[in-house]
């Protein structure tokens, strides 16, 4: 009988994993850290960070980076905000932070992917284009 507890709470787990990285999509652009998102789902920010990484493979944090970069990439795309507009739009404070996350992600600065990037996707579907332009976490040598 102990197992069907213990498949239970996992259960229960994921359900909330679940909420949190919804969360994390509907509101990327607003203020968000660990410990706010832990208290939504009453778990410490420290087990909410284990958990989201041991189960989406990334730290709630890194994935809300990839959420708001993703979104700049579309932003930049569409052409009618500079790279500063772009920035606070997707929920930055700061240029500067903005066009470090965005180069480490993308492998070029904002303003070179806005000017180089523009037409990548004309033509292909927004459900393609998405799949197409998602940002990918680069990993260091010493992580491989």
């Amino acid at each position: 009988m102990p197992s069907s507890r213990s498949d239970e709470e996992k259960r229960q787990t994921l359900v909330t994993l679940r909420r949190v990285r919804d969360r994390i999509d509907r509101e990327y652009a607003s203020p968000l850290d660990v410990e706010a998102l832990a208290r939504g789902s009453n778990m410490s920010g420290r087990h909410l960070s284990r958990e989201f990484k041991r189960v989406f493979g990334e730290s709630p944090y890194s994935y809300l980076m990839t959420r708001r970069i993703e979104r700049a990439m579309a932003l930049l795309r569409r052409g009618d905000l500079s790279v500063t507009e772009v920035c606070f739009e997707v929920g930055f404070s700061s240029l500067g932070t903005f066009s470090t996350r965005f180069s480490e992600l993308v492998g070029k600065s904002p303003s070179a992917y806005a000017a180089e990037d523009a037409d990548a996707v004309v033509g292909i579907p927004s459900c393609l284009a998405k799949q197409v332009t998602r940002p990918i976490r680069q990993r260091s040598e010493s992580m491989r």
